[in-house]
């Protein structure tokens, strides 16, 4: 603590201390304002609210920087691999090649699901959406491993291995569920993403083989994905778990909050956008003249950013992806790739787009990604929840470290004042 900021309701004056994070970040720290002043604050979206202090990843929106632990998000999708970042996160180092083989052992050996929650698949309607199947059966992985439901150390890496080591499965297997294949089991000679794949796309009928150069994709993906500071689902499983709830009802929270369309349900939205785009003619300069029109309602999916000012560095990565994919692939006479691409070309040359940093952000190229490689929209989200896993285990990992208090937001009171209940047939 240093400084302080004086606050003055009526002829009182008070002094409220300033934090200074490690990169200069401050903050006013208003903890004891209701008690001193009797005022609580109100700030509809948490928009200019900080709910903790967090050693887990650091965000400048103005400068485009997004770093995990301190290490640039350009540097781990480069060098690093999605596990190794996912134990830099909860861990909060990276592992030395011992801790890292340990870890990729233990996730490798508990991807398997209890067979008896296959017979869940069973009970959900063929037409269900693959985030409603995941985040119900998360919750449900409790039900069968309540030796590690504690919040206890011991029973938290327990945990995590677990759901680290079984959503990838779960994922899978509510895919083959919604298109009446049968389900794959994992394969422990595959790492993260190339197992996923293989158990999404693999038939009994056919050797499967799996292209390196893809799972390699999918596997940058998650790393970009794997946190993003204190965002919807992030504040989500921190609230649920404040209440001490385990980790995987806090996980399960987390890809409920997840699945909206403003949150990680984007990328779905970019795909939907672009296919409304092609049914209507395809001509790219009519729907961006209707984003640049006050007076439509027309948004361009994918563009911008709530956090980044300047041009998301995730997206600087993951457009390099998207083009080498979609030129392995060779699908670019898909129409709505066609029209992603005029897309891209006018947001980057347009000054209304420049000047307002309306770039395209990592949901715009993810979901670009996704169909070239033939994962069908409505896993999209499923792919972020995937990434985001370490993230969200890292948040409740620390918020339990912390020892922090069960969140309880004030409100201001908008209601109807004090009346007298009229009996029904007085009414």
């Amino acid at each position: 603590m240093t400084d302080s900021a004086k606050l003055q309701i009526g002829d009182k004056t008070y002094e409220l201390p300033i934090m200074v994070g490690t990169e200069n970040e401050r903050a006013i720290d208003i903890g004891a304002l209701r008690k001193l002043t009797g005022l609580t604050t109100l700030d509809p979206g948490f928009v200019n609210t900080g709910s903790c202090s967090s050693a887990i990843t650091y965000i400048n929106g103005e400068k485009g920087i997004l770093r995990y632990r301190g290490y640039p998000i350009e540097q781990l999708a480069e060098k690093s691999s999605f596990i190794e970042v996912s134990y830099l996160l909860i861990y909060g180092e990276l592992p030395n090649p011992e801790q890292l083989a340990s870890w990729q052992d233990k996730i490798t050996n508990h991807t398997l699901i209890h067979e008896d929650m296959k017979h869940f698949f069973q009970g959900f309607p063929r037409d269900a959406h693959p985030m409603a199947i995941l985040s119900a059966m998360v919750a449900a992985l409790s039900t069968f491993y309540q030796d590690s439901i504690d919040t206890d150390p011991e029973c938290l890496d327990m945990s995590t291995i677990r759901v680290m080591a079984k959503l990838p499965t779960l994922a899978a297997f509510s895919y083959k569920k919604s298109i009446g294949q049968p389900l794959v089991y994992p394969s422990n000679e595959l790492n993260y993403g190339g197992n996923f794949l293989r158990m999404m796309f693999a038939v009994p009928t056919f050797p499967f083989a799996l292209d390196q150069e893809l799972a390699d994709v999918i596997d940058t993906l998650l790393i970009l994905h794997a946190d993003h500071e204190q965002n919807c689902s992030a504040s989500t499983v921190r609230l649920v778990g404040s209440s001490r709830a385990n980790l995987f009802a806090a996980i399960s929270s987390g890809i409920s909050a997840l699945w909206g369309p403003l949150h990680g349900g984007a990328n779905q939205a970019v795909l939907e956008m672009l296919g409304s785009i092609a049914k209507n003619g395809g001509d790219v300069n009519k729907f961006v003249a209707l984003a640049k029109d006050p007076d439509s309602s027309f948004r361009l999916m994918g563009f911008g950013h709530r956090v980044y000012k300047n041009f998301d560095p995730r997206a600087k990565i993951i457009k390099r992806l998207c083009d080498n994919v979609l030129s392995k692939q060779k699908r670019v006479s898909d129409p709505m790739l066609e029209i992603a691409k005029r897309l891209e070309e006018v947001a980057l040359a347009d000054p209304y787009f420049v000047d307002r940093s309306l770039y395209p952000n990592v949901d715009f190229y993810s979901g670009i990604i996704y169909k070239a490689l033939g994962i069908p929209t409505n896993m999209f989200t499923v792919l972020f929840a995937m990434g985001r896993l370490p993230g969200w285990i890292s948040q409740y990992k620390e918020m339990l470290e912390d020892n922090s208090r069960i969140g309880r937001p004030r409100q201001v009171y908008t209601g109807k004042t004090a009346r007298d209940y009229v009996p029904v047939s007085e009414r």
